[in-house]
């Protein structure tokens, strides 16, 4: 029985780009294909679980201003890690 199931519809989504082993990315694509979703799907409901798991995350987050709905015009600023490849763009 799978975890996560299929969405019935897309919501809207932003790009990212990231940069994974050989290994992760073949078991990544294949659970994908046996909920019969795509990757981007997994790796979105995947962090969804996981950011609501860490409590010390959630207190965090909870300092933190999300970005204005609408706010199409200003990329979002982070910083990334060492040796971590990141790529935002807006759609």
């Amino acid at each position: 029985m799978a975890i996560l199931k299929a969405p019935v519809t897309q919501p809207k989504n932003e790009t990212i780009q990231l940069r994974v082993s050989q290994e992760l990315r073949f078991r990544l694509t294949r659970y994908a294909e046996f909920i019969r979703a795509n990757t981007s799907y997994v790796v979105s409901e995947v962090l969804e679980r996981f950011f609501r798991k860490d409590s010390d995350f959630q207190e965090y987050l909870a300092a933190c201003k999300p970005p204005e709905a609408g706010d199409h015009g200003k990329e979002e600023k982070t910083q990334p890690l060492p040796n971590e490849a990141v790529t935002v763009t807006k759609k």
